[in-house]
């Protein structure tokens, strides 16, 4: 299994959920955060697309996001408990355990995904983290957690020109969940996760200037 071809290819088909404008329907708007979503491709179940822009620097926002061993997400985003690497493939493609809390009032059981995780900047200073799904030997399914699964996913930060303490993030969130929850569940939780990630996210990097 070539880990660092699958994240590549995440990364690429991430840039075409960016480019590709069709089929997008609106569920969630805040002031921080649009939320749309559309039918996967990749499972039966929908991807999700986060737009929204942030009072700080790009680098700012990347600190706070960054898929790294001891970075900041674990504090801020409420749905990430644990985040580990498992086994370094080189300076940006790893393999990476994410353990989730319950949610839903405990309808949805802690989870876990094992991804294949890559960083990435592009020439105009926009820089993404890229993930999808994969097993690994060190890493068999826990007791305790039910194993879920994610497709391409990621966020883009995104430079705004002429405004270097403003960030544009565009996220994708697709996620099989796994186990027997009722997709009325399923459908309710990803828009307000998102909701909730870019509101977190926002105070935290207020919190960051400050």
């Amino acid at each position: 299994m070539d880990c660092a071809g699958r994240a590549e290819a995440a990364a690429e088909q991430l840039q075409l959920y960016r480019r590709d404008p069709d089929g997008w329907r609106g569920c969630r708007s805040t002031g921080e955060v649009a939320v749309s979503w559309r039918p996967s491709a990749e499972f039966a179940g929908n991807l999700y697309k986060g737009e929204g822009v942030l009072p700080a620097s790009p680098q700012k926002v990347w600190e706070c996001i960054k898929p790294v061993a001891g970075g900041l997400r674990t504090k801020w985003d409420q749905n990430v408990k644990d985040f580990e690497v498992i086994e370094a493939i080189s300076d940006t493609v790893s393999i990476c355990r994410t353990t989730t809390p319950s949610a839903c009032m405990r309808i949805i059981s802690p989870r876990e995904f094992v991804d294949v995780v890559m960083m990435k900047q592009y020439e105009d200073g926009t820089m993404l983290s890229a993930a999808t799904n994969v097993e690994h030997p060190l890493c068999p399914p826990q007791p305790n957690f039910v194993r879920g699964f994610n497709y391409p996913c990621g966020c883009f930060c995104i430079p705004i020109p002429g405004e270097p303490d403003r960030t544009e993030l565009l996220t994708f969130f697709q996620t099989d969940l796994g186990g027997y929850l009722p997709q009325t569940v399923v459908d309710s939780f990803f828009p307000s996760s998102i909701s909730g990630f870019y509101s977190n996210l926002t105070k935290v990097v207020k919190a960051l200037k400050a």
